[in-house]
């Protein structure tokens, strides 16, 4: 059962916003609110000892964030930068984290019924890093959760590499 009704005293029925961007041939969503900015893609200052995955750094808001490649974060090739590549700045607990992704899409608003668990034997990303799978209008959407795309160490360790860069 589908609802469109906009009056509704259940929060279940809330529908989720969720920012659509796409990695190679795959699309991906993550929650709005966990979007700071998207922003045109620059590339990011270097900091040397880090893994490969992880770009460097860039202002955003008078702060320094580190940015990670998504594509190699998930076992993608790397690519050159082009135009229509953005960083996704994600609020990640009390700190900033930038992504590279290759295109923003849109955000879109889901229906909780509509986001289902991930399969037992989800293969090509791992499954820590999902909240669901979103199908609609024949496309299947990754729904990221952004709090667990670095584990608490690595995080504090850009965290810490971060603060010594600015």
């Amino acid at each position: 059962m589908t609802a469109t009704s906009t009056t509704s005293t259940t929060t279940n029925a809330a529908a989720r916003q969720l920012v659509t961007f796409r990695l190679a041939d795959d699309q991906f969503a993550v929650d709005v609110f966990a979007v700071e900015r998207v922003l045109r893609y620059t590339a990011p200052s270097m900091l040397p000892n880090l893994p490969p995955w992880i770009d460097g750094v860039i202002e955003h808001g008078g702060r320094v964030v580190p940015v990670i490649d998504l594509r190699t974060r998930f076992g993608l090739p790397r690519l050159s930068p082009r135009p229509e590549h953005r960083i996704l700045v994600l609020a990640v607990g009390d700190e900033l984290l930038g992504v590279t992704v290759d295109s923003v899409h849109e955000v879109m608003s889901v229906a909780p019924e509509d986001i289902a668990s991930p399969p037992p034997l989800f293969r090509g990303l791992h499954a820590e890093y999902l909240r669901g799978l979103v199908y609609g209008e024949g496309s299947l959407i990754i729904f990221l959760d952004v709090a667990r795309v670095l584990t608490s160490s690595e995080l504090l360790e850009l965290t810490q590499a971060s603060a010594s860069h600015g």
